[in-house]
């Protein structure tokens, strides 16, 4: 759909440099969702590997986020590994909903009710992110805990049209359990993309 160098906003990378590959395609439809224009792969473009990567080589930083929509609806393993042979970290942003494939530095696990993850994804998720739009989403998060790895980082970000009613509640859920962390858009009051 698009690629774009800027700032990782959220979760663990948050404010390193990187470069993002968003590919078109999802079918998770999540209704909060603040990228709807990827749902649909078709209108855009397929782009080769080689253009995604030699575009990806023109930046200094060597972090490449792979999101979406739903990037693992494709096999990422030629990506992933050109990337890698250029130097780069790679990352994923990904629901779990499909099969993973990549070879992958980081495994950004972001579980959504419309479509839930497969089990595969739990051991691999070096973060799980879970976002919050309402206060039935802190039991839903704990589900997701309790799967994933001791050392699986643990995140709690407000969906972005709920932050001024969801962000207090996530601090005072933090304050209670503080195995979790606060994940916030900061691109977004950055106004960059």
């Amino acid at each position: 759909m698009e690629a774009f160098y800027t700032i990782q906003g959220e979760g663990f990378h948050q404010g390193k440099a990187a470069y993002f590959i968003r590919l078109g395609g999802c079918d998770v439809g999540c209704v909060w969702c603040d990228v709807k224009e990827s749902w649909d792969a078709e209108k855009h473009p397929p782009t080769s590997v080689e253009d995604i990567v030699g575009e990806a080589k023109k930046h200094p930083a060597r972090l490449a986020v792979i999101t979406g929509g739903e990037p693992l609806m494709y096999d990422l393993n030629i990506l992933t590994r050109q990337l890698k042979e250029e130097g780069f970290q790679t990352n994923v942003e990904t629901s779990g909903a499909h099969p993973l494939s990549g070879e992958w530095d980081w495994v950004c696990l972001s579980p959504k009710k419309f479509k839930a993850p497969l089990p595969e994804f739990y051991p691999e998720a070096n973060e799980l992110k879970i976002i919050v739009y309402n206060k039935n989403d802190f039991k839903w998060a704990e589900e997701h805990a309790a799967k994933v790895p001791k050392d699986c980082l643990l995140y709690l970000q407000p969906e972005w049209s709920r932050e001024a009613e969801m962000l207090p509640l996530i601090i005072n859920y933090i304050k209670e359990n503080p195995k979790w962390r606060i994940s916030l858009q900061v691109h977004k009051y950055m106004n960059i993309p």
